[in-house]
């Protein structure tokens, strides 16, 4: 039995979803133990009692995006990011590297979270990259339109600045464009689907599912009402219906029944959530924020799918909504076309063992002229270029 350890951005439904996929297959193989801040934790620490699994998840400080009135506040973020990095990082590596000194895992799988990046490779212990984000860094995005290709370059450090040298990358997305040549080593795979999702059988009954942030403004609820359908809300929490809003709590098996059963999908533009809806050939109109660019960039390459179509939520409108309820049967028929398709577990699974048999007995070589690398101290790489 391997012991792994892994370790995850606490931000955002996606990265708990894709790590409990591989939770739930190298459970009963592995000993895990998981580092998980802030909604991570919340997310994955009941479903794996300590007296139960072999998956222990420890809770961490994380990153997280900060708001204002509503909206992403891109500068607060960027600071409060700068002050993790030299305040609060430098204790976290210490006690995970203690750690990896005292129990031995034989590798690391790390999600968009740096503390394990450095403490790993301090310790020399085997890492897999495992994220979405690696696509912002490794893929030729000349297609983009130009602000979108500035702001993908852009967010590239962050990218870089995140990670200590690893072994072997996978960028995990439902989109896949070309690499760059200097990224050739990159290895791209499917979003990570879960039993649940794969083994759902689909129908198309009459109403939406839209999943929201806790911070959507009451303005996107106004709009949804508009519709001549029921919409069944998750993310707000539970709460007295509104019309044609019926609220749910996060409830994995009701979300899913009701993701695989419903006509179409409203939501932000995370690339598990579009994941999901496309393996379960489900149209999406997609709302991401202004200020998130990532999200900006999935919307992109979903509505060139022909999958679905997108809106920033500042500017969603009931026009923006009822023309997509037009055209809906168009893009129902675009999805479709991806139903059953593009899961990339089984390839992230096999290169999980292949490692596995690699480092059996793991072999840990520090490198101590590597420096202790964060935020405020790492090398600024080139300024962002627009293609032409």
């Amino acid at each position: 039995m391997s012991h792994l350890v892994f370790s995850l951005a606490g931000e955002g439904r996606g990265h708990a979803v894709r790590v409990r996929t591989l939770l739930e297959r190298l459970k009963h193989e592995h000993r895990i133990t998981v580092f998980a801040p802030d909604q991570a934790f919340e997310f994955l620490s009941p479903l794996y009692p300590r007296a139960k699994d072999r998956v222990q998840i420890e809770r961490i400080p994380g990153l997280r995006f900060h708001y204002t009135n509503s909206r992403m506040d891109v500068s607060r973020s960027i600071w409060e990011g700068l002050k993790y990095a030299v305040v609060t990082m430098p204790s976290i590596v210490k006690k995970i590297r203690s750690f990896i000194d005292r129990e031995q895992p034989d590798l690391a799988i790390i999600d968009f979270e740096p503390a394990l990046s450095r403490a790993a490779f301090k310790s020399g212990l085997p890492t897999m990259i495992l994220d979405h984000q690696h696509v912002l860094r490794a893929c030729d995005f000349s297609m983009l339109p130009r602000d979108l290709q500035w702001h993908a370059s852009s967010m590239s450090w962050a990218v870089w600045a995140f990670y200590a040298p690893a072994e072997r990358t996978l960028a995990s997305s439902f989109y896949t464009p070309p690499l760059k040549p200097e990224f050739s080593f990159v290895k791209q795979v499917g979003p990570l689907l879960r039993r649940e999702v794969t083994e759902r059988r689909t129908s198309r009954e009459g109403f939406v599912l839209s999943y929201l942030r806790p911070q959507t403004p009451a303005a996107t609820l106004d709009v949804l009402k508009s519709l001549p359908c029921q919409v069944k809300v998750y993310g707000l929490g539970e709460q007295p219906s509104q019309g044609n809003l019926v609220f749910s709590p996060i409830h994995e098996t009701r979300f899913l029944d009701d993701l695989a059963s419903c006509r179409a999908v409203i939501s932000a533009a995370g690339n598990q959530l579009c994941g999901e809806a496309l393996y379960l050939g489900k149209p999406m109109l997609t709302l991401p924020e202004s200020q998130h660019f990532e999200q900006r960039i999935n919307a992109w390459f979903l509505r060139e799918m022909g999958a679905g179509d997108t809106c920033e939520l500042e500017s969603f409108s009931t026009k923006k909504l009822l023309q997509f309820w037009e055209q809906l049967p168009e893009f129902e028929q675009a999805a479709e076309r991806y139903r059953g398709k593009n899961d990339g577990t089984p390839s992230v699974l096999a290169e999980i063992d292949d490692m596995l048999r690699k480092h059996a007995p793991a072999v840990r070589l520090p490198d101590p002229q590597w420096p202790n690398r964060n935020l405020a101290t790492a090398k600024t790489p080139a300024k962002p270029q627009l293609s032409t």
